[in-house]
């Protein structure tokens, strides 16, 4: 099982930092189609994501990681993002959060059609719980009541085979 300790938290604060902003910006602007006011950015990590929110934009962080967080200080959020986190959590975990919210933003592994899952480079079976694909993701979010609003399959160069999904509520 993976570690998410001091260690952790440092070396992603010293290998992530110079590309840490431009991904948070591609981040913004995919999720600035449905203009949240509230965030909760659940799996937030060191915090990147919120140190570039919009002006206007309240934006929370959790993560388990023993890191500053705000914590989940609302009951309700336009939009929880779950970036590069959603792979690393049991399912009754994210379900009682989709309750909190009208919109979810994620980014996800998703494997190649034909690439063997054993020597795919995201699977991490110690580490990540659930890899679906497309098909799986989206049904998923379709029992919750959540349609597929926008996916990006390229997120940014060069994190092959990771998309991007906003999800919203209702038709």
């Amino acid at each position: 099982m993976m570690e998410y300790g001091l260690a952790y938290y440092d070396n992603m604060l010293r290998q992530y930092s110079q590309t840490a902003e431009g991904i948070c910006l591609i981040r913004w602007r995919f999720v600035s189609q449905i203009q949240p006011r509230t965030v909760l950015d659940y799996g937030s990590g060191v915090g990147w994501f919120r140190a570039f929110a919009p002006p206007k934009v309240e934006c929370d962080t959790y993560d388990i990681m023993p890191v500053p967080q705000t914590g989940i200080i609302r009951k309700k959020y336009d939009l929880i993002t779950f970036w590069d986190s959603l792979e690393h959590l049991p399912h009754h975990e994210y379900v009682r959060l989709f309750e909190m919210t009208d919109a979810v933003a994620l980014t996800i592994p998703i494997k190649p059609e034909g690439e063997p899952l054993e020597t795919w480079k995201h699977w991490k079976p110690h580490e990540h719980v659930w890899l679906p694909d497309e098909e799986e993701l989206t049904e998923t979010f379709a029992a919750f009541g959540f349609r597929l609003k926008d996916h990006n399959r390229n997120e940014c160069p060069p994190r092959v085979d990771i998309h991007s999904f906003l999800f919203v509520r209702g038709k």
